[in-house]
């Protein structure tokens, strides 16, 4: 295993000092550190973050490799930054046996770019009317924790307890995508002044906040811990600020899109913008940052869902929701919040690791620690070309947007994914 030094760099926006890593591990911090043996990464003027980790991924694999492969997604992944992903269930056939999420892990191995943890689904076939092995799962070398059926609510009351109740003997996840079906039927963007003026079908944000509060109230009952996928609204913020206030396990992820861009984009009718749940307005963004920077939402998850070219560049109405995230998530991020180096740490790498129960993940670079890390220029910008993003799809709403931040390494367990801002694989 080749070693390596890295110079000069800022490790999570402090003072500049010297990275020594052998055999997968950071071996010494310090300024003024010497390897003969090892291989120099100039890190001047460049800030050393724990490997991100996203919490929401759509591989595709098995089942639509025309529009991603776990191998392709883990590229994406890499040269985003990340060293570790939780691969959602949706895919064909759906993951929601031992042999599926065994699948998908054993992929993620054999590609060797970030390590991929299924997360499996909480119904059979996400069809929401009776549950999945989650317990076979759990059990499998997957060692599935969280389990969802993203893209699909569970939207019995019944069977949510009753998947909040199983998954408590285990100490595991119901990640929810808080949608009450009925309140969303033919639902085509955020109900709002710009849906009436478009003439566009609305999803309300009621549909989300009405899910979450009766979630919330489960999971205080069952005592069991709850995580609420991509809020979009004010309002689940200040269902989830007072569900935290009563001491309900519970977590919450935002996606990068839902801290940047609104509704109105929609007025374009690009269906690269039509996204579940919708883009909302301006203060729905606003309070979502806020609650990002006090501690309500725990998470940025990027939602990454590739889709292939005759699934979105097709009218608005039979377009799939969906947008690219894993090779723009931290330079949103940078964008949003500001060079927070350690406030985005903990949103982007820690706390993710932590709800993943991902062990050697989200740790600063300390001596002994697994080399999980990935190395940023922020005062480099980039203009994001879809044709040179590593994912089989392009449907990404930053094209052509010049973004601040750029992925110069990223390092898992101590060999490098990422170099010079290319992947090494």
């Amino acid at each position: 295993m080749t070693a390596y030094l890295i110079t000069s760099v800022s490790v999570v926006g402090a003072a500049p000092t010297d990275l020594l890593i052998r055999d997968g591990v950071i071996a010494a911090v310090g300024p003024g550190l010497t390897a003969p043996d090892a291989t120099v990464v100039d890190g001047a003027g460049l800030v050393a973050l724990p490997g991100l980790v996203d919490l929401h991924t759509h591989l595709r694999e098995p089942g639509r490799e025309d529009a991603e492969t776990v191998e392709s997604g883990s590229r994406a992944a890499a040269l985003g930054g990340y060293t570790a992903v939780c691969a959602m269930a949706n895919t064909s056939p759906v993951a929601d046996t031992a042999g599926v999420v065994e699948q998908v892990w054993r992929l993620g191995r054999e590609a060797g770019l970030v390590d991929v943890q299924p997360i499996g689904a909480v119904t059979v076939g996400l069809a929401g009317e009776r549950l999945a092995e989650l317990g076979a799962m759990a059990d499998s070398a997957a060692q599935v924790r969280i389990f969802s059926d993203d893209g699909h609510c569970v939207a019995d009351p019944k069977l949510m307890r009753r998947a909040l109740e199983y998954v408590k003997a285990f100490d595991g996840i119901i990640a929810q995508h808080a949608e009450e079906p009925r309140l969303t039927e033919g639902a085509q963007m955020h109900e709002g002044e710009v849906s009436t003026r478009l003439g566009l079908i609305g999803w309300p944000a009621v549909a989300e906040e009405a899910i979450i509060a009766r979630d919330v109230l489960l999971a205080e009952h069952v005592g069991s811990r709850l995580h609420v996928c991509h809020v979009s609204t004010a309002g689940s913020v200040e269902v989830l600020r007072q569900a935290k206030a009563r001491g309900v396990r519970v977590t919450a992820e935002v996606t990068p899109h839902h801290l940047l861009l609104t509704d109105e984009r929609a007025e374009t009718y690009d269906p690269v913008y039509k996204v579940n749940p919708p883009l909302r307005t301006a203060a729905d963004i606003a309070a979502l940052r806020a609650a990002l920077a006090d501690g309500v939402i725990d998470v940025i998850a990027t939602d990454h869902a590739p889709h292939a070219v005759e699934d979105k560049e097709c009218e608005w109405a039979y377009a799939r929701p969906g947008m690219l995230g894993l090779e723009t998530a931290l330079s949103i991020a940078l964008d949003v919040l500001g060079p927070e180096w350690d406030l985005i740490a903990e949103r982007m790498s820690r706390t993710p690791a932590r709800i993943a129960g991902l062990t050697g993940h989200g740790v600063d670079p300390a001596p002994g620690v697994p080399a999980n890390l990935t190395l940023i220029d922020p005062a480099a910008h980039r203009t994001i070309e879809p044709a040179e993003l590593a994912s089989r799809s392009r449907n990404t709403p930053y094209a052509r947007m010049t973004l601040p931040g750029r992925i110069v390494a990223t390092f898992l367990r101590g060999e490098p994914t990422v170099l010079d801002g290319k992947a090494v694989k």
